[in-house]
This record gives C-alpha cells, structure tokens and sequence, in this order.
C-alpha cells in the first residue's frame, strides 16, 4: 500500500506522465498479476482494481494547486494512471454499441454531472457532487441496448470524463470544491469501468518452482496451496473476527454473547468471481437428509459458473497439477490433463447427488459433497458437515446461527492463544435451533483453496491426511479428514482437525 501511494506520489509531483514513466507504470501493475522468482504475488481482483483507481485520485488530492492549469495538468496525468491500470487489468466487458449512441449525447451527459443540472443534489455549491440519481442515468445510459458504447470509444469516453471534467474546475481555485470535482470523476470513471468493462480472469501459468512432481509430499503441496491463495481475505481489514471465550465440547452453555464476525467486507460477494459464484450456490439445497434434491437448469449453470471461475486460480491449477504429477486415477480413469475433463471430474466429486439417509428401498436423491462440507445438512436432529466460513458468517448475518465460543486444539499442546487472525478455528455453534457441538473451520480463505485442498485430499490422501501450515508468524499442526461415499466416488465429508496452533 505505501509503496503504490509513494509511486504516485513520485507520478504526480510533476503533473505530467511522460511514455517511459507510463510504460513503467504498465510494468508495475502487470507485476501485481503475475508470479515472479517463485514467489507469489496477488493477483489483481476488481475491489483491489478500485482501490487502486480510487487511491491514485486521493494521493492527486495533494497536489491539487490554485492554478486551474496546474489542476489540467494534474488531470491529464491522473487519467494517464488510470488508462495504465485499464490497460493492464481490464477487458472491454460490452457487445457491440448501441444504434442511439452518439459522442454528443454522451458529452452532453458528462457536461450535466458536472454542472450539477442531471438531477437532485448535484448544485450544491458548498458540496458539489454526482447525486444518486445522475449515477444511475449514466449507468442507464451505458448499458442501455439503444445507447451503449461501441468498444472503440471505451478509451475516448473515459478521457472524455477527465477533459470535460477539467472544465468545471473552479476558477479562484477553491480546493473543497476541486477536491469534490475530482471525486466526481472518479465516481463517473468508476461507473464507466463497471458497466462496460470487466477484469481480466485471474490466470496463472505456474513457474517451474511450483509445478508439482511425483515426489512431490502432501505435506508440501499444502503449504504451496496456503502460498498460492492470494485471493484471502486480510483480518481486520477485509474481516473483523470476535472470538470472545474458549469453552469446553461437552459444555451446552453460551460462551460468546456476540457474533463471531463482525464485519466482512461486502465488495468481496460483488467483485471477486470466485466469492461471487460460490454464495450464489448456497441457497440450492434443503438442509435436512432425507428432503429429495431438485436441481434447476439454473442451478446447474451456477454450478458451472463456479467451477470456471476456480479453474481460472492459481491453487486450483495446482491442484489439477499435482493430481496429475500423482498418477491418480477418479473412477477408474485416469486424471484428465485438459481442463474441461478436470472439471467433469470436480462436477462429479463434489456435485453429482447421492442418498445419505438411506430409505430403504426408495433411495433419496438427498445430499452432495458440496451441500454437506460448504453448506452444511441436518441429519437425526443434529448438525452434518457446515465446515465454511462464508457460509457460516453469511447465515450468522441472516440471524441462521448463534456462535457459542471457541474450543482449544486438545489432542496436542499448544502455545499461541487463539485469536482473531487465527486462520483456523474449532467452535460451537447452533444453526437454526439445531446444535453443532464441535466444528474446526478455514476463516478468510478462499473458496478455491478449500475446494482444492479437499478435492487432492480425496484423489491423492488418505482419511487422515496430518500436516503443518506455516502462516508466516504462527504454524497450524492440522488433521485433513477425507471420509469418501458412493463407492469412493463421491465426497463424503472433508475438514482440517485443529492439532496443535504455536508460534
């Protein structure tokens, strides 16, 4: 974070980007995406994308000068940032344009955001600002049929957002009101951005220090996951976790009066495409074993939507690597090496229904691998599965489940205390009445790493499958539990055993 703010800092005490200083700019956040010298670096994600644009305009409010052609320069050069951080992480996310599109129409837009004449509370002269109502009239206007952007003038709209917007820059040079002014066109870029352009799929081509071998451990191949998981969410600023009290399996009384999350950042439900996915398949399943599954056109497309999207990761990528490396076979065929056939294997592993309350002769259809690690199941009046983080926090918001404390690891000694940036904790909660009375879960993973973690658990582990994660200041000593069913072709049930946590 200092050193993208240092750099435009450096970037803007000039008011100008020269080509070099540009191409360098290029390089810099192409380096956020990538992987170099074996060592992982965070791919770009759209809520990351936004603060970038968003942090470039606040470092610019600094420079902000009495001069209005300072304040041009400084424009120009804000927007020469901005074209480089599109350039580098955005797609054109639009079909053709529309047959109403004109460049005046779009100009006369932009001239009446600024002016404060496109709708309520933009006049304000103490507080000039885009109100609700202009916002949803450019957006209206972008993704309209009749009046949306051909993608040839995508760069010329949103150079257009910095040249007519420097027109309206005040004339005695009032900083407030240049300052609000800036905001506003960042406010306009950000809706351009979001309405016609898109990420750039988080790809990763893995360089030989992480493409697994067949001596390639478990043991390792885990803690390369935990390294290659950039799409994590950072406690207490992505997530703000309360453990409150640690109590004992065996005791029914409540040890935490608050929630276990209190705040989880809800850009992340919008913009990352694999947290985006995944929450959209949490409502396809009825809680109770025994209660026959149905599952929709529309519920199958979700399914492939997650998929796709996980597949586009870095840990999922490995996971198919390793798997391969391991010579493992899936139902009596070997591993497939393209992609698609991977994912066939996935749909099958953690998708495909089976019975697990039995029925006698009439066998439900009832329960999946999915439904019962990630979303959780009821089966003879207690809780099965519910090992997710997200679908915990996003039940506990909806007023689903009531956390009850926190159990210490208990089959080894352990020396740190548990905390709120503990990645991993076993607790005890109620979902809907219904008691859970000891659960270990992942907190602020990805739901990729989860799934690849389980799914080379099934393929290439055992049933106890111990290792070591190395957070970086902490060490987690975990038992990844891998129960199969159907005949070993379906995930049964998978999740980390808390063994020992020190520092």
């Amino acid at each position: 974070m200092t050193d993208i703010e240092s750099l435009y800092r450096e970037t803007f005490t000039d008011r100008q980007v020269t080509p070099d200083e540009s191409s360098s700019l290029v390089e810099y956040f192409s380096n956020l995406q990538s992987i170099a010298d074996g060592s992982t670096v965070p791919p770009m994600t759209p809520d990351q994308m936004v603060w970038l644009r968003a942090s470039a305009f606040k470092i610019a409010y600094e420079f902000i000068d009495e001069d209005k052609e300072e304040n041009v320069k400084l424009f120009k050069a804000v927007n020469a940032v901005v074209q480089a951080l599109e350039t580098t992480c955005l797609l054109p996310g639009l079909g053709e344009g529309g047959e109403d599109f004109s460049k005046e129409a779009a100009e006369e837009l932009l001239c009446s955001l600024y002016s404060g004449d496109g709708g309520e509370g933009g006049d304000d002269e103490e507080a000039p600002g885009i109100s609700c109502a202009e916002a949803d009239a450019l957006q209206e206007f972008l993704t309209s049929d009749a009046t949306r952007p051909p993608l040839d003038c995508l760069m010329w709209l949103r150079s257009s957002a910095f040249r007519i917007g420097s027109q309206y820059l005040d004339e005695d040079g009032d900083k407030d009101k240049n300052v609000a002014l800036f905001r506003s066109v960042n406010v306009v870029v950000h809706i351009i951005e979001k309405c016609c352009m898109k990420i750039k799929p988080l790809s990763l081509d893995l360089p030989p220090s992480h493409i697994p071998d067949a001596d390639t451990d478990f043991q390792t191949a885990v803690q390369t996951l935990w390294s290659l998981d950039s799409n994590r969410l950072k406690p207490h600023s992505d997530y703000v976790m309360d453990v409150q009290n640690s109590k004992h399996p065996c005791n029914k009384e409540d040890a935490a009066d608050e929630p276990l999350f209190t705040y989880v950042n809800p850009q992340v439900f919008s913009t990352r495409p694999t947290y985006k996915a995944f929450r959209a398949l949490l409502d396809n399943y009825s809680a109770y074993t025994g209660d026959e599954e149905e599952v929709s056109d529309k519920e199958l497309r979700e399914n492939g939507d997650f998929l796709n999207a996980v597949m586009q990761t870095a840990v999922m990528k490995y996971c198919h690597q390793y798997c391969l490396a391991k010579e493992v076979s899936y139902n009596g065929d070997a591993v497939p090496e393209s992609q698609e056939g991977f994912k066939d294997v996935l749909n099958s592993i953690w998708f495909e229904l089976y019975s697990r309350s039995g029925g006698g002769r009439r066998r439900n259809m009832d329960s999946s691998g999915f439904e019962h690690v990630f979303v959780g199941e009821v089966k003879n009046g207690q809780i099965s599965g519910f090992h997710n983080w997200i679908q915990f926090y996003l039940e506990e918001k909806a007023g689903n489940v009531d956390y009850r404390g926190y159990i210490k690891p208990r089959s080894r000694d352990s020396s740190a205390e548990t905390n709120e940036d503990d990645p991993v904790l076993t607790l005890q909660f109620s979902w809907n009445g219904v008691e859970k009375f000891v659960g270990t879960s992942f907190i602020g993973v990805s739901p990729e790493f989860e799934l690849a973690l389980y799914t080379m658990a099934f393929l290439t582990g055992e049933s106890d499958n111990e290792v070591t994660i190395d957070t970086g200041g902490e060490s987690f000593d975990l038992n990844i539990k891998c129960h199969k069913y159907d005949g070993d072709t379906k995930v049964g049930s998978c999740y980390p055993e808390a063994l020992a946590h020190y520092e």
